[in-house]
């Protein structure tokens, strides 16, 4: 079975290989224990990239997959945040069925979406999404559910089983988060070759096609809404467990803009784009926020012209655009120098 893994797989193995053993790794090399001081501190930080990767792949289901644009798509985030943080702090769930009912709401919360936004396409449903979102997200700022949702406060302190405290169980909730990227990365990659996934992309390439040869395009994209929908408000969920609160900011138009950005650096319609692309904005921006201290948006900025002036389709995009071409390159001049000398 080894034998037929092709050299994607095999990078594929390697790089799940090397998360598992990172956190020993940086033990060894830093010579501090794996659960305190700097190896606990870069697993927090690739338990955040581990979120963000699944909410950004959420996102390419739905707009590099289906070819809608969306923004709002922190409605399905904030909403997990909020349904997981407001049933474990005051409805007194356990942490299975709090995440059963994340599940729950966000395809219901999808489908009445899905139902009202797609009677318009285009730049007018990127509208209503983002109409629908910031209704939320004034819902979750007012103070008459304040006792609910701590209004502009945010809900704090929501209790996490101590079992996988980010606090006191980094480690075991550094391979919670890393299960669930690669899980969701299965999923999703298992529908987006599935027969319903092929539809999906046949309607981003063309939908008056796909409706002429007998698909019902409304309910492929109900589809692909909830499957995006679902995604993002378990990585939403994730996300509040990880931050022990979830505040507006998880309903707000950054946090879809986020999602589109890591969405485009990485690569739309990729699936392994987008999870580089949020490993690319968190990484990058810590590393510019240390060196260079509140300038690094701007800085980040010009980052991001450079990487859509260089790499139009997203990394991933243009290196299967123009890897082979590179690798050839590359080797002819490999050759050529190994011939002089």
């Amino acid at each position: 079975m080894l034998a037929r893994l092709k050299a994607p797989q095999w990078a594929g193995l390697g790089l799940i290989g090397g998360l598992v053993i990172f956190p020993y790794v940086i033990a060894v090399l830093t010579g501090q224990p794996v659960d305190s001081g700097v190896p606990k501190f870069w697993q927090g930080m690739l338990i955040q990239v581990f979120i963000l990767a699944v909410f950004a792949m959420s996102y390419d289901i739905l707009m590099g997959y289906t070819g809608i644009l969306s923004f709002g798509h922190a409605l399905f985030f904030g909403t997990g945040a909020y349904t997981i943080g407001i049933l474990l702090k005051h409805a007194g769930w356990d942490l299975g069925s709090a995440f059963v009912a994340v599940i729950v709401i966000a395809i219901v919360q999808s489908l009445i979406v899905g139902l009202l936004s797609l009677r318009v396409s285009g730049v007018y449903f990127a509208m209503v999404t983002l109409a629908f979102a910031q209704m939320f997200f004034l819902l979750a700022e007012a103070t008459d559910f304040r006792q609910w949702t701590g209004a502009e406060d945010g809900l704090q302190s929501i209790p996490v089983p101590a079992w996988i405290s980010p606090t006191t169980e980094r480690l075991r909730f550094y391979y919670l988060a890393l299960v669930f990227a690669i899980a969701m990365y299965l999923i999703a990659r298992q529908i987006v070759n599935s027969p319903t996934g092929r539809v999906m992309m046949a309607i981003r390439d063309n939908e008056v096609r796909a409706k002429v040869l007998g698909y019902n395009t409304l309910i492929f994209k109900l589809i692909a809404i909830t499957v995006s929908g679902v995604m993002a408000a378990l990585a939403g969920a994730l996300n509040a467990l990880w931050n022990l609160n979830a505040n507006p900011a998880v309903l707000s138009v950054a946090t879809t803009i986020n999602a589109l950005l890591m969405t485009i650096i990485g690569g739309v319609g990729s699936l392994i784009g987008p999870m580089l692309g949020a490993g690319v904005i968190q990484l990058l921006g810590y590393w510019l926020n240390v060196f260079f201290g509140p300038s690094w948006p701007l800085l980040f900025g010009i980052v991001y012209i450079l990487i859509v002036l260089f790499l139009p389709y997203g990394i991933v995009g243009t290196w299967r655009l123009r890897g082979t071409s590179w690798l050839e390159q590359w080797r002819r001049r490999w050759q050529e120098l190994t011939v002089r000398s």
